[in-house]
């Protein structure tokens, strides 16, 4: 009988699993059965957006963080398949920081080339996963919640995809039972005109702080108060945006931070981070982590050492994404096929153990940038993905960090050179903070419309 690999989760790890098989097919090699679980009714993961927020149509919590006008807060050129670049896609170089729909195109554009969505079973998310010792086979069950039916099958392969930005981390802060405003965490952001000519509270300082804010003070937010636990971010922000110590409570609509400072607010959002979540994994095969650069258990970030007949992709804390999946996808897939032999379990925990001690001593983004690229550098080495460059996009990594430091409003308008065709990329035809329309038919355009003086 033909080996079986379920895959769960069609978002870019997931995509990334399935174009890995592809391109092994594609090469003449007999691959097992793939089939493919993904909860939503289209594929892309995050990057599918939906309107929805709390529960979906079928009653299951919605799956989706992203919202309305995200641009991509980092160079398109660090993600880049190796494989299928942009230019391939579209036609023609584009700017380096496209919105959600230009991205979440490309992301489909090559398993759509690819004429994968055969493998992929739609609005079916899986509900438990078990592992017998005694048939060495995993047992799957789905729900078809469009015909709502559960059902059960066997795979001798799993490879977890289904992402780690969909399960809110929601702290709890004195007075917010009683406060006379609206909060909600980042998960749930959907629009940042909802809140213009606000007083807005963000909770937290990585990316999503960064970049809701941002959204909050193009879209005209009153004013913008992000409040850190640790340290500030430290971005020469623009005037109506002040950075505070750690909220202490709220009372009424008035919020007291560490410092002793207050500020009268409208809405809290949090942009408190997400959790691991894997709630039909059973306790032997869950992988339980903070979002870290090295998760404890996972062999080369990817192979369950406990049971290496199970897979996670895209586990990892992030600055390299999209070809990272890819690295680690084309891994997982030969460990399934026989082609790269495991070593012992000693040995993948020892492995698995210097990485960490190495992860445990970084201590900024410029070290974990190189400590990634270090990680995808070592995974291009055992498979047939097409390497490429981890030394110069390590550096546009580097260029990115300096051009937020030098202009946090204006770093979207740099542009960057492909590292896998070698071309430059254009600069965007209107810089992003006037850039109001995040069509794709917009930013693709000549860029006479969407421009705030025409939305104005």
């Amino acid at each position: 009988m033909n080996t079986r690999v379920a895959v769960i989760g069609a978002g870019p790890s997931g995509l990334a699993q399935l174009r890995a098989f592809k391109s092994a097919e594609d090469k003449g090699a007999t691959i097992p059965e793939i089939v493919c679980f993904e909860k939503q009714s289209d594929w892309g993961g995050l990057w599918n957006y939906t309107w929805r927020t709390g529960l979906d149509e079928h009653g299951d919590p919605v799956h989706g963080s992203m919202y309305r006008y995200l641009w991509s807060n980092g160079p398109k050129e660090c993600l880049e398949f190796a494989d299928y670049t942009f230019e391939e896609h579209f036609g023609r170089p584009i700017g380096s920081y496209p919105p959600r729909a230009v991205l979440w195109d490309y992301i489909k554009g090559r398993v759509e080339k690819s004429g994968l969505r055969k493998w992929v079973r739609f609005n079916s998310p899986v509900r438990m996963v078990t592992f017998s010792d005694v048939t060495k086979k995993f047992t799957v069950t789905a729900h078809d919640r469009t015909n709502d039916v559960t059902y059960s099958e066997e795979f001798d392969n799993v490879v977890v995809a289904s992402g780690h930005f969909s399960v809110p981390n929601v702290p709890y802060f004195e007075g917010f039972s009683t406060f006379n405003g609206r909060i909600l965490h980042s998960h749930d952001f959907r629009d940042a005109m909802e809140f213009k000519g606000k007083d807005i509270l963000i909770i937290g300082r990585s990316y999503s702080a960064e970049d809701i804010g941002s959204q909050c003070y193009k879209y005209g937010a009153k004013s913008i108060t992000s409040s850190y636990r640790s340290k500030p971010m430290g971005f020469k922000w623009p005037d109506n945006w002040k950075e505070v110590p750690l909220l202490q409570k709220v009372v009424g609509k008035t919020a007291h931070f560490k410092d002793g400072t207050t500020k009268d607010v409208d809405a809290i959002i949090l942009c408190t981070g997400y959790l691991h979540s894997f709630p039909f994994l059973t306790e032997e095969l869950k992988l339980k982590t903070a979002n870290r650069m090295w998760p404890d258990g996972l062999y080369e970030g990817v192979v369950w050492e406990k049971n290496p007949k199970l897979s996670f992709i895209g586990m990892q804390d992030q600055f390299y994404t999209f070809n990272m999946f890819d690295a680690q996808a084309w891994y997982a897939r030969d460990v399934i096929m026989g082609r790269i032999k495991l070593p012992s379990k000693d040995k993948m925990s020892k492995h698995s153990k210097a990485w960490r001690k190495r992860e445990e001593k970084l201590e900024n983004a410029e070290q974990m940038i190189w400590f990634q690229g270090d990680y995808v550098k070592e995974l291009l080495a055992e498979t047939d993905y097409p390497n490429f460059d981890i030394e110069a996009t390590n550096k546009t990594f580097m260029e990115w960090e300096h051009h937020k430091v030098e202009n946090i409003m204006g770093f979207r308008n740099n542009a960057y050179r492909s590292l896998m065709t070698g071309n430059m990329s254009p600069a965007h035809h209107t810089p992003w903070v006037d850039a109001m329309d995040d069509s794709m038919e917009c930013y693709l355009g000549d860029g006479k419309t969407g421009r705030r003086e025409a939305a104005e």
